[in-house]
């Protein structure tokens, strides 16, 4: 049968109040299910929701539903995010190593040190009163982690300010020219800082200069490069720059909208600390359930485009080749039918049995199938471990938070995120 499609009439509605597209896709999945088609352009657009359909398209026939032109293309190039075809498969292959099993357990004491640093630096701001953007402190510490992960050296200042410029970046995407040339004019002097930093990172390593922590993964990429001849010093920086992006902006964000939602649901802190000692299982499973909610409502990945290269069918609807294919987990994590009260921050979600969908497709923060998420591991131990450390020792009152969300890159707050430090009982809980 064919594929239900949002009357044009809506449509034309929400181009004039020129509102997010998530409202539009929102809409479509409430009045058609899990599976709906939204006239967005001269192609047919199917936005896809419900679980088995997720699975079918990400999962099982990633022939068929293919990824094209990355938006973060001019930032990373021919990066692992935006590669596609054999040169994805090489390049994923080199790196999958590294962040699953004895390649994670090398970075354990890289992401411990940052996590200090930063426990440092909130002592500091306890100590004085200090105001601070909680989602800066949070991108600091995601930056250090990567760049320790990366060269063997913790960020210095004059480092984090030029590497600024990547999440300046990420959040112009959304509103760059359509054209190519213009897009990255509109960037250039960022784009310019980036690459001058990538450059000498390169060069360090390939001098084999090892640093503090000895070497880092960006020694295995220039290593690639004598072995492979596609991997040029310009592919060595892609990579450089799509770990930079993918290994700091999503896990900073994550944890900027954590402690805003425990802003308000400040039980859900009391009950993570309440579960079992520092150091713990039971606190560290209970610290994840945080991590997991919180990307429940803001998942790494909120829209994951694709292509239709083949007629098809998912979950009974044709889908024609030639379509665009929009696949959503944010939608998807909000569907009452799979989380019951879905707007509410339940971490119990994650730590109570049967309080959560089973159904493979129906939580995917960070993709599913072939093309999630390489990070998936390191995202999720850097930020249990800042917490952590954090948690028990300080509470942020806010002096403001944001009014809602941008939907670019990431799902991120739509402002700072000000706030003081208040003692957690003075020692650690």
């Amino acid at each position: 049968m064919p594929v239900p499609e949002l009357d044009a009439a809506d449509v034309a509605s929400w181009r004039a109040g020129k509102g997010e597209l998530v409202e539009l896709l929102a809409r479509a999945r409430e009045r058609l299910g899990g599976v709906a088609g939204v006239r967005l352009g001269p192609r047919p657009t199917v936005l896809v929701t419900a679980p088995e359909a997720v699975r079918h398209v990400l999962a099982l026939h990633p022939d068929r539903y293919v990824k094209r032109s990355h938006r973060a293309r001019l930032l990373v190039g021919d990066g692992l995010l935006a590669a596609t075809g054999e040169a994805w498969r090489r390049q994923r292959r080199l790196l999958q190593s590294q962040f699953t099993g004895t390649g994670m357990r090398r970075y354990e004491q890289r992401i411990a040190g940052a996590a200090r640093t930063a426990a440092a630096r909130w002592a500091g701001y306890a100590r004085t009163g200090e105001v601070f953007d909680v989602g800066e402190e949070m991108r600091r510490f995601a930056l250090d982690t990567i760049w320790r992960s990366l060269t063997g050296h913790a960020l210095d200042p004059d480092t984090a300010r030029e590497l600024a410029s990547v999440a300046a970046v990420v959040a112009a995407l959304p509103t760059l020219p359509a054209d190519a040339e213009q897009a990255r004019d509109s960037v250039a002097g960022d784009l310019a800082r980036i690459d001058a930093v990538a450059r000498e990172a390169v060069a360090a390593a390939r001098r084999g200069e090892p640093g503090p922590d000895g070497p880092g993964l960006l020694q295995v990429l220039v290593g690639a490069g004598e072995g492979r001849p596609g991997y040029s010093d310009a592919l060595v920086r892609d990579e450089l720059v799509t770990l930079l992006v993918a290994g700091h902006e999503t896990t900073a964000t994550t944890l900027t909208w954590l402690y805003l939602l425990l802003d308000r649901f400040p039980q859900a802190r009391a009950e993570a600390l309440a579960a079992g000692a520092q150091g713990s299982p039971e606190r560290g499973e209970a610290v994840q359930a945080l991590v997991g909610e919180t990307l429940r409502l803001y998942p790494s990945a909120w829209i994951l485009p694709r292509y239709t290269a083949e007629d098809d069918t998912v979950a009974g609807y044709a889908v024609e080749a030639d379509s665009d294919v929009l696949v959503c987990p944010y939608l998807t994590h909000r569907d009452p039918e799979l989380w019951p009260d879905p707007e509410r921050f339940d971490p119990r979600r994650f730590t109570a049995r049967g309080a959560r969908p089973s159904v493979t497709g129906s939580y995917l923060p960070f993709g599913l199938g072939p093309r999630a998420c390489l990070g998936t591991r390191f995202a999720l131990r850097e930020s249990t471990v800042l917490l952590e450390h954090l948690l028990p020792l300080h509470v942020p009152v806010f002096s403001s938070v944001p009014g809602g969300a941008v939907y670019g890159l990431t799902v991120r707050p739509d402002g700072p995120a000000p706030a003081r430090l208040t003692p957690a009982g003075g020692r650690p809980v």
